[in-house]
């Protein structure tokens, strides 16, 4: 048995950061990782997929180049072995720089190996036993299958195994019209697959308010991507050209699949049954305002307590706890102002309640959006796909969430989130002078703007 004053499971982006902070307090402890350091951020998610997303874009803007007066003679091509090693050198580079980092740890020592709890203070990796008075939980997600007809019998990619073509589909089915399926299908529409996107759903990314989903759709569908909503009786076949993929709306001859339905917490092989902590019907680590199991001495950190699945949201995890266990604070989960993007071309940045949660709510809000058609810089860029949105509380003066779906959306939206986390009243912004030509320099106009909603 090898004892030490923390353990850590998982190497995701909330751990790994908690240990080397502890390590640096000449604390002992221990980061156990089954497979690549780095998380799924990394290795599978942001670092690599935005990658792609940037080599797809750079083939738009370069098919496009004659609107703006430049010519470009002969044909866009794609070399996908060149795409896909920008986007493995891109995780590479991630990776060996954590390696780096970690090894300058004199009180860290990082195992390789799959972690299993044999009781609340001991961990077994590689069939030795660690032991730790703290553990932390930080074993992410993975991509959830669903069990639709068929299948189960025929080849399919998840968002993890898509990065590793090397060649463009003939026609990729996207199973999902959420997150993760249209950046994929932007993506490799673009490349010059041929692209049919099938959500169950009534709209595309539903977690949005409907005119948020539609101008999403209407994105998706000017570059040439089909797209089937409500569909229903999905089924997979193989066919002599490819696999058959069967709706309500017909049949369609994919020669690739991507499945992109969700993901599931890897908690299921931890071993949390002979601890005693508690899970949802999910498999999500339950957790406190603090991040605390049920369990003392027990903590869940990122993905797997099912509280933001993101990066930064995974970051700010450790965030909080470094500064509850090290500093003396009492920072809380809920204080926390959730924000994330949707990385299709132009962005969505979101943050906030949505219209719909807003009215849910009960209180009197005020609501501004402007079309990006109207805003100068995006004129000037000729990108003027998308709108901008706020949603305010009439009572309070606070803004209560915004969406900002266009060019730079993904940047402008801090000022917004800046705001809400100082609880800036909007009024005050309405008097700022901000830059021009800017997306950002349109938000004074925006909150202006605001009205009431019945």
């Amino acid at each position: 048995m090898k004892e030490f004053d923390a353990i850590f499971i998982g190497a995701g982006q909330a751990g790994p950061f908690l240990a080397a902070r502890m390590a640096s307090a000449g604390r002992k402890v221990a980061l156990v990782e089954r497979k690549y350091l780095g998380g799924t951020c990394v290795n599978a998610g942001c670092m690599p997929t935005k990658t792609l997303v940037a080599s797809a874009r750079a083939a738009q803007v370069t098919r496009s180049a004659s609107a703006y007066g430049v010519l470009i003679p002969g044909e866009i091509g794609i070399d996908m072995k060149v795409v896909h090693g920008r986007a493995e050198k891109v995780t590479q580079d991630a990776r060996q720089g954590l390696e780096t980092w970690f090894d300058g740890l004199d009180s860290m020592t990082v195992i390789y190996g799959q972690g299993r709890f044999e009781d609340p203070n001991t961990v077994v990796v590689n069939g030795e036993r660690l032991i730790a008075p703290q553990i932390f939980i930080n074993v992410g997600a993975r991509p959830s299958i669903p069990d639709y007809h068929g299948l189960q019998d025929v080849p399919y990619l998840t968002s993890t195994s898509i990065i590793q073509l090397t060649e463009v589909p003939r026609h990729l089915v996207v199973i999902g019209g959420s997150y993760i399926g249209l950046e994929f299908a932007q993506i490799y529409r673009r490349f010059g697959a041929m692209v049919t996107v099938v959500e169950r759903g009534t709209h595309l990314a539903s977690r949005e308010d409907v005119d948020i989903s539609d101008a999403i759709a209407d994105i998706i569908r000017a570059e040439g991507i089909n797209v089937q909503t409500e569909a229903t009786g999905l089924s997979f076949r193989k066919a002599a050209d490819g696999i058959e993929v069967t709706t309500n709306s017909g049949t369609v001859i994919a020669s690739h699949i991507l499945v992109a339905t969700g993901r599931r917490p890897n908690t299921d092989d931890l071993g949390l049954e002979t601890t005693g902590v508690e899970t949802d019907e999910k498999g999500f680590i339950l957790v406190d305002d603090s991040l605390s199991t049920n369990v003392p001495g027990i903590w869940a950190l990122g993905d797997c307590n099912g509280h933001g699945a993101f990066t930064h949201t995974s970051y700010n995890d450790f965030e909080i706890v470094a500064a509850n266990l090290l500093d003396g604070a009492d920072r809380k989960l809920s204080d926390r102002i959730p924000a994330y993007a949707l990385y299709i071309d132009p962005p969505l940045g979101r943050v906030g309640m949505t219209e719909r949660q807003a009215r849910a709510s009960g209180r009197p809000i005020l609501v501004s959006t402007r079309p990006m058609t109207r805003i100068g810089r995006a004129v000037e860029k000729g990108e003027t796909q998308g709108m901008m949105k706020i949603i305010a509380d009439a009572g309070t003066q606070q803004i209560l969430g915004a969406a900002f779906l266009g060019i730079e959306g993904d940047e402008a939206i801090h000022g917004i989130i800046d705001a809400m986390n100082a609880r800036t009243p909007y009024p005050t912004l309405q008097w700022s002078v901000p830059i021009h030509p800017t997306v950002s320099e349109i938000l004074p106009t925006l909150i202006g703007d605001l009205r009431a909603v019945s």
